[in-house]
Parts: C-alpha cells; structure tokens; sequence
C-alpha cells in the first residue's frame, strides 16, 4: 500500500487534531489518551498535544506515562507556565514532592500566570503542605479572576486550611453566588460551622435537589450537606436517610468489591509473618502515627508537633513509595507482597534510607536528626514493613469506639480517586474493613511486641494530659506544656479534620452512634458476630 500523499496526511492530522479537543473538552480522558498517542506518531514534538495527552494520564492516574508527556511539553515550550505547573500537580501526585516543588517554583516565577494557572498552582502548593504560597497563588487567582467559581471555591479551601473560617465562609458564598450549581460547595458551607434552627439551610438544599433528580454529583453533595444540617438539628432519622442516599449516589462512580481488600489484608498479614531480608535503618526520627480515618490521628499529630523537639510532616505516602522503589517492583502492593520470594530480596536499609530522603525534605528537618511526625491514617497498611526497616522508630495507633469509627468514616465523603477509602461509600463495607483493621492490629502487636502504642481517643480526650504524658515518654521525649495547647499550633491542616483542631478537645464525636442506634443495627450485628465488643 503505498503511503499517503501530503494533502491527505496534513488533512488526517488536522482531522485527529480536532476529534482530540473536542475529547479533551468533553473530558472523555480515555479518548483522549488514545487519540493523542495516534497523533504524536506524526507530531511528535507538538508541545500542546503531549500537554493534552499528561492531563488526561493524570487523571486516569497512570502517573508514569503523564509525567513523560508533560516533560516533553515543557521541554518544547517552557516559556508556557500551565505545562510546568500541571507537570508539578503530576509529580505531586505522584509523590515526587522535591522534584514537584521545583518545578512549582519554576512556574511561580513565570510572568504572566492567568487566574487558572494560579489555581493549579495553589492546590499543588496546598497539597505539598506550602500554605502560604497556596494562599497567596489563590488569592491573586481571585483579584485576577473574582466571576470564577472554582477559583473562589479552592481560595476557601485554603482559608479553612489557614484557620481563617470566617474570610472562608464569605468565599463560599461567593462561589455559589457565582454558580449555584457548585454542589460540593454546599457541603463545605454546611460543615463550616453548626446548623441552628434560624441560620440552617435545609429549605435551599431541598429545592436544588429536586430540580436535579438526575445529576449524581447534585444528589451525592446536597444530601450530604442536608444530612450534616439534619443532625445538627437533631433530626437523626432522616439525617442519617439522607447520609446513605448521599454515599449511594457518590459510590456510582466507583469500581469496587470488599474483596479486592480482604485480598489485601490477607497478603499484609501473611508477609508479617515471615519478614526477613538484610540489615535495618537505625534511625529514630520518625514518628508514625495511624489507625482508621476520623479516629484522632490528627488531634495527636497537632499534640506531638507542638512539643519543641518535633516536626510535622503531614500525611505522607512516602513510605510505601520507598518500599516499592527498593522493592523495584512495578505490579500493585497486593500482588506484590502476595509474593514471598520477592519480598525477602528486599534492602531494608535502603527503605529507610529513601524514606529518610523523602521525609526529611516534607518536615523541612534536612539531616539535623530532628524527630517528625509523619501522620497518614492508613499507614496501618505498612506498618509491619514500617516496624522492620526502623527498629528504633515509633509507631501510634488510634484506636477509636468501633462504631463510632466506622460511623465517621461512613459520614465522610473521602476521595472518590483514592482506593484507600473506596469501603467507605458503604456502611456494611465500612464495617467489614474495619474487622480486618482490627485483626490485622492484633496480628501487629503480636508480631512486634512492643513496638506499636495504641491510644484510645475516648481516653485522650477525657484524660488529655495524662495520655498525652504517655505518648511523649513512649517517643522519648521530655514533657512540655506546649503539648497541652495543641489548638494554638500555627501549622495548617489540610485534612478533613482542619476545622475541628482549632479547637480545644471536645466530647461532642464520643459516642455519637447513639444518636442513630436503630440505623445501626446491622452493622452493630456485623462487628459482634466478628468478636468485636460494641460496648
């Protein structure tokens, strides 16, 4: 067959050209994957088709692939600051926080950024834990762009994050004056503060909601801000109604089998067993601190990181990017710890060595020995390989009333692109994970006798001073009455838990399941029929 001729090759270029962006404005991510590898086979340096091409990697979440594309886009045009900051949000993505930083910089520096660009350029900032350049990139996106919603909508975020609720509240209101169809809006409104009979907000949501019986994203955010508005009114019966229509509508968009984590769990459990390889990482900077989402893993991060001596380094994924790194394999963490022989080859000094690399960076503690914090809930996961590549390290696990903790995590709307957190958009889900939580910390205790500490959050916060005593003695370190005014820490939050931890300890989570003990009940059967007490 012989080739095409140039007009019919210019024409079939132009063609795939455009089917491309109309995918790409469609974001049909999948097609646009597909038709900008067609393209590249004959622009292969056409800077705007790899950009396309790394934003639609990036959200299928094939970070390898997308990182490649925006390089290329940058290296072809780096006068063009959306491609460096779009390959920034990659790497962060990724967990390639120095390089990610970096090239956020580099960006930064660019004159002129537009409003979009700032608005990229400041979740990365947030989600990189520099509050301070998030807020200052997003609020020069508002001066620049004060009609646009989402931009509106990310400046509130970073004020929450900032512990400025109020300026906050005002950039909500703004947002949805802008476009009232910002449906997770609504839902960050309705958690700002606690719904009164005079100031709810039940009568608005309700209306929106029935003028939009067909959009997911409408049903899932206006029936979980009316269910956060129902129970602060003390309406549990229909609070918690309207909580499981909301976690239905937004599980539609998920893949997902308990299995998929029971065959997790499984694996973790049986290479803890039998863990083995060569020497260890001596160090003791690291403080781990874990346990199931919404449980206080927050609230002790902000005790320990108000001691003199301690850093917080956020919530890190760097441990199981390093195990995987030394590991040098590619398959998922199921199948490759499922995998024995695999996991005995594994240079556990050198674990610890790129953690070290990768964490001190986060905590900003450089190679001064500084003790931080690294506080990722389901660090739990690793917590095995965790204890064996740091022999000298400490690990916290909260440990929360069981229904209380799979009721928080039932209430909280979680990343829908985060597969940690895909049992949460089921109660009877929710319950299940957590009985192979359990078992799988009772299996942890056993096998490394003595190295986890497990605190009670109902015990910390009705005997703060006392446990947190026990904590800091268990770390090593000196008490310090800093320790005891954790809500006057500086440090940003950028967790779900951001708004709560301004605050003094209070009593109003323990024992919350009470409120919806009927709509419990099932759940309640679960955990019992699986030895669990319940009270």
């Amino acid at each position: 067959m012989s080739k095409p001729t140039l007009p019919s090759a210019v024409s079939n270029v132009s063609l795939q050209r455009r089917q491309l962006f109309e995918a790409f404005n469609a974001r049909d991510w999948r097609k646009v994957s597909v038709l900008a590898a067609q393209l590249l086979k004959y622009v292969a340096n056409d800077a705007d088709v790899h950009f396309v091409a790394g934003l639609a990697e990036t959200e299928l979440r094939r970070f390898g692939a997308a990182v490649r594309h925006l390089r290329d886009a940058v290296s072809l045009d780096p006068r063009r600051s959306e491609f460096s900051t779009n390959l920034a949000r990659c790497l962060s993505l990724a967990g390639e926080r120095d390089e990610a930083m970096a090239m956020a910089n580099l960006a930064r520096a660019s004159e002129p950024l537009g409003p979009m660009t700032l608005n990229v350029l400041g979740s990365v900032y947030a989600a990189l834990n520099a509050h301070d350049a998030a807020l200052e990139a997003l609020q020069k996106a508002a001066f620049l762009a004060p009609d646009n919603a989402s931009i509106r909508y990310s400046l509130a975020a970073s004020l929450i994050d900032n512990a400025a609720l109020d300026e906050a509240a005002s950039e909500i209101d703004a947002c949805l004056s802008l476009n009232p169809h910002f449906w997770r809006a609504y839902l960050t409104r309705a958690h700002l503060k606690r719904q009164t009979p005079l100031t709810h907000h039940l009568v608005e949501l309700q209306s929106l909601l029935d003028e939009q019986p067909a959009s997911v994203e409408a049903r899932a955010y206006l029936q979980l801000a009316m269910a956060k508005e129902r129970e602060d009114l003390g309406d549990y019966v229909m609070a918690f109604e309207q909580l499981t229509r909301g976690k239905m509508a937004a599980r539609e968009s998920i893949k997902y089998s308990i299995k998929q984590d029971e065959a997790l769990f499984a694996a973790i459990e049986s290479a803890n067993q039998s863990l083995s390889g060569s020497a260890c990482h001596p160090s003791s900077e690291p403080i781990f601190v874990f346990g199931m989402p919404r449980t206080g893993t927050t609230l002790v991060e902000r005790i320990l990181s108000s001691h003199p001596d301690v850093c917080s380094a956020g919530e890190l994924r760097d441990f199981g990017i390093s195990l995987r790194e030394a590991w040098g394999s590619s398959r998922p963490f199921g199948e490759a710890v499922a995998d024995m022989e695999e996991l005995g080859r594994i240079d556990w000094h050198r674990v610890g060595e790129i953690y070290l690399a990768r964490a001190r960076a986060a905590a900003g503690t450089g190679g001064t020995g500084a003790r931080f914090v690294d506080k990722l809930p389901h660090n739990f996961l690793y917590a095995g390989f965790i204890a064996k590549t740091f022999p000298a390290a400490k690990l916290i696990c909260l440990r929360r009333h069981p229904v209380d903790t799979c009721l928080a995590n039932f209430r909280q709307l979680f990343s829908q692109k985060l597969p940690y957190y895909n049992y949460s958009f089921d109660l009877l889900d929710t319950g299940a994970y957590y009985i192979m939580f359990d078992r799988l910390m009772a299996h942890l205790k056993q096998a490394f006798p003595g190295r986890i500490l497990e605190v009670s959050y109902e015990a910390l916060v009705a005997q703060q001073a006392s446990i947190s005593r026990d904590m800091l003695r268990f770390c090593g370190l000196e008490w310090n009455d800093r320790c005891l005014n954790f809500e006057v820490n500086t440090l940003p939050v950028s967790t779900a838990s951001a708004i709560q931890v301004r605050s003094k300890i209070y009593t109003d989570a323990i024992c919350r399941w009470h409120n919806y003990r009927p709509q419990l009940a099932g759940l309640c059967a679960l955990l019992e029929y699986a030895g669990i007490s319940i009270e």
